[in-house]
């Protein structure tokens, strides 16, 4: 089971996806892929981390509203973060990772660094997940 807190559920938001599509049938790659390419923003996180809460909480206070992936109660979140790690090239990738647009963004320091240098909002907006 996926646990997201997002403004839109994924499976009655995106066309490819129904109630009945088994995301078991994918591999943890498979389904980090797909998830980060569905939607604008998307990030995955530990509910005990930090700088997690940090991430999240930046997003929501600008009116995004991401897709969040909660590693630490999802049935396959250990090989879920272990392909992250893999495709963000990284021995042990840092909770949160977060992806804008399809594409590795990065973690909370990225976030913060860009949202105080106002590079954030511009290319949240362009990956079309903020509103202004």
């Amino acid at each position: 089971m996926w646990v997201m807190k997002s403004t839109m559920d994924i499976e009655s938001s995106s066309s490819s996806l129904s109630p009945t599509t088994p995301f078991t049938n994918m591999t943890p790659r498979e389904m980090l892929i797909h998830l980060a390419s569905s939607n604008p923003v998307v990030i995955f996180s530990s509910t005990d981390c930090c700088f997690s809460t940090v991430a999240k909480n930046l997003l929501f206070s600008l009116g995004v509203g991401p897709t969040v992936i909660e590693l630490d109660v999802h049935h396959y979140g250990s090989s879920i973060h272990a392909a992250l790690c893999q495709l963000c090239g990284e021995t042990r990738q840092p909770l949160p990772a977060v992806f804008v647009g399809g594409k590795f963004y990065g973690g909370v320091q990225t976030l913060l660094a860009d949202h105080i240098n106002g590079t954030l909002i511009p290319l949240l907006k362009d990956a079309g997940g903020l509103w202004l």
